[in-house]
């Protein structure tokens, strides 16, 4: 297993190795409401500079080949509303996590998240040969708890004091994950969901 930039399309979304040209689209996607932002370790790109160094931090971890991000692109209107990423890869172990996503405000609770995840595990599991891949989220985001188990992971339990976030507040973080074994039932769930 060894992930490396691709581009997967789906119905709603096109999932695109994340690039600079990307950072004014998402920079607008994000100032429609920062608050979307309030549950990752950082504090928001909101402005043109900071949405390149937040883009630039991303592509040094694909060039250490620790992280595979990607701009979720709209396809109604062509343009970059979200981020997501693959990061925590152990090749050696099979595992992988998607993590760091965020979407603009208007295009959440659409089928853009939704097939995102879904063109994300399918890649990982058939084309990568993932026995593993998990979700992390804070265990005060309760709506992304809520998206996660939709999506068909399992709750594994509570990292407590795991993570520092912005203004020094150290998180308990909520373990998701969904294996391979699970994989063709999740993957019949996910495509129902996409279907209707």
């Amino acid at each position: 297993m060894d992930p490396r930039p691709v581009t997967l399309e789906g119905q709603h979304v096109r999932l695109e190795p994340l690039e600079p040209s990307h950072a004014p689209d998402l920079l607008a996607a994000l100032l429609h409401d920062t608050s979307i932002w309030q549950w990752l370790s950082t504090e928001p790109p909101a402005t043109p500079a900071a949405m390149e160094a937040f883009i630039a931090a991303a592509l040094q971890g694909r060039a250490a080949g620790t992280g595979i991000p990607f701009a979720q692109i709209s396809r109604a209107e062509g343009r970059a509303v979200g981020s997501t990423r693959y990061l925590n890869i152990s090749r050696n172990d099979l595992g992988l996590e998607i993590g760091w996503t965020w979407i603009g405000k208007p295009w959440q609770r659409t089928a853009i998240n939704t097939e995102s995840k879904f063109l994300l595990l399918r890649h990982a599991f058939e084309d990568l040969g993932a026995a593993r891949v998990q979700f992390k989220t804070d265990a005060r985001n309760l709506q992304s708890q809520a998206a996660i188990a939709r999506l068909g992971a399992v709750r594994e339990g509570v990292l407590r004091k795991y993570q520092r976030t912005v203004n020094d507040f150290i998180r308990d973080t909520v373990m998701f994950s969904i294996v391979a074994d699970e994989w063709p039932e999740v993957k019949t769930r996910l495509l129902e969901k996409l279907s209707r």
